[in-house]
This record gives C-alpha cells, sequence and structure tokens, in this order.
C-alpha cells in the first residue's frame, strides 16, 4: 500500500509555485510602453511579431494571447543579499527600479535589431528578493523559453573594453545591431543555420498551454536539492 506525502502549502517549492502563478496571472503589457515603476522581481516577455523562425510561437501568442514567453528573467536590486528580507522594495532598505531597468535594457536591445519592440509585450511582478531566483528558476523550467535555453547572450550586457574574445552571441548573431556585440569574436554558425536551429526547438514546443503552472501536484519534478542550489546573481 502506497501513501503519499501530505501536501504542505509552506513547502519551498509550492511557495516558489504560487510566485511563478502570481507572475502569470497579471496583465500583459506592451515592452514599448511600459509606466515607470519601483521593485525588483521576475518578468516574463512574449514575442507575437512575424519573425519566420518564431512562427509556432508567435501564432500561439497570437491567438491565445501572451502565452508563451520567449524570454523570462530576474531584477534583483543593487547589494541585494540571498535570505534578506526587503523593505521599500529592495533588500537594503533602498528604494530601487531594478525591474524597471532591466526592461528597459531589453527594450533597448530589441530596438537596436531587426526585431519590432511592437511585438513584443511582457509580464512582470515585484517579489520579496528571496523568492525572486526561485520564481525565476521555476518559470523557466516551465516553459524552456527559446532566449534563455537555446539562443544565448539577449540579456548579456556589454563586457568592456578588453573582454571582447569571447564569441559572439547566438543571438546577436541572428539578431545583429547591439554595437558592443559587433566586437566580440566571430561564430562559426551563420544566422540561417541559428534561424533553422530555433525553428527546429519551436517544432518540439506544445502546441496548448497549461492554464496554471503546475496542473497537479504529482507533476512537480523539481527537487528540494536543486531548489536550495538556486543562485541569486543577477
Amino acid at each position: 500500500m502506497s501513501h503519499s506525502a501530505p501536501y504542505n502549502p509552506l513547502e519551498k517549492v509550492n511557495l516558489g509555485i504560487s510566485v511563478a502563478e502570481a507572475m502569470l496571472a497579471q496583465v500583459a503589457l506592451p515592452l514599448n510602453d511600459l509606466p515607470t515603476f519601483s521593485g525588483a522581481g521576475i518578468y516574463a516577455l512574449y514575442y507575437q511579431g512575424n519573425f519566420a523562425a518564431y512562427g509556432k510561437l508567435a501564432q500561439i501568442n497570437r491567438m491565445q494571447g501572451a502565452s508563451v514567453p520567449i524570454y523570462v528573467g530576474k531584477a534583483i536590486p543593487e547589494g541585494g543579499r540571498k535570505g534578506v528580507a526587503p523593505s521599500s522594495g529592495s533588500s537594503t532598505g533602498r528604494v530601487t527600479r531594478a525591474l524597471y531597468r532591466r526592461l528597459m535594457e531589453h527594450a533597448e536591445s530589441i530596438r537596436a535589431t531587426d526585431l519590432s519592440i511592437q511585438d513584443f509585450s511582457c509580464r512582470y511582478l515585484v517579489v520579496d528578493d528571496i523568492w525572486i531566483p526561485l520564481g525565476e528558476s521555476l518559470l523557466i523550467t516551465r516553459f524552456s523559453p527559446l532566449w534563455n535555453l537555446l539562443l544565448d547572450g539577449f540579456g548579456n550586457h556589454d563586457p568592456g573594453n578588453g573582454r571582447y574574445n569571447g564569441l559572439v552571441p547566438k543571438w546577436d548573431v541572428l539578431h545583429p545591431g547591439r554595437a558592443w556585440a559587433s566586437r566580440c569574436r566571430s561564430r562559426v554558425e551563420t544566422a540561417e543555420q541559428i534561424a533553422a536551429e530555433a525553428a527546429a526547438w519551436l517544432d518540439q514546443a506544445p502546441a496548448l498551454v497549461q492554464s496554471r503552472f503546475i496542473a497537479r501536484q504529482a507533476e512537480a519534478t523539481y527537487s528540494v536539492e536543486s531548489l536550495n542550489s538556486i543562485s541569486d546573481e543577477p
């Protein structure tokens, strides 16, 4: 006779899921027209445009509304420390606009390329610092966003003078335009090859999206050990 462990809403994984679901419940807003706001937290970007390689993802988002994120990220306030409760929007007690600034950085990256900022929307949630890394990790695990797991580099910053020895990110090969990326070493992959790789990746994505973050508790595959290892580095 098997016995299931009783559901504990205060377990770390279940608290993290509640944070992720709260973010997904937010209204999707145009990335090009976000109001200024304070706080740190988590966010998801959604694409609805006509870039051929992203056709399947974009079609789902056009038909169902913002449903499948192309990128998930987090913004932790400057000097934020893991395990410290926040105050006035940051764990240091200072008001922060870390989440708003991070979204504006992404908007600037998109505007520098062949992509249209009008084709992007976002959801975001201001979250107590301690839950930010967990919420981001669960969202990435749930959706496997293309720009997180396949096309590296979208969230990268300019490495600065003397630090351009690394390869240009795949994202910048497919979407050239950021000035700093052009200073990095060239990749062997062409934009056409990377586009084909992205399209093949999206062919494996589900056509329908669950209405909840995890439909049944039995479907959760997150171990306490893996969640405890999550870093809060920005």
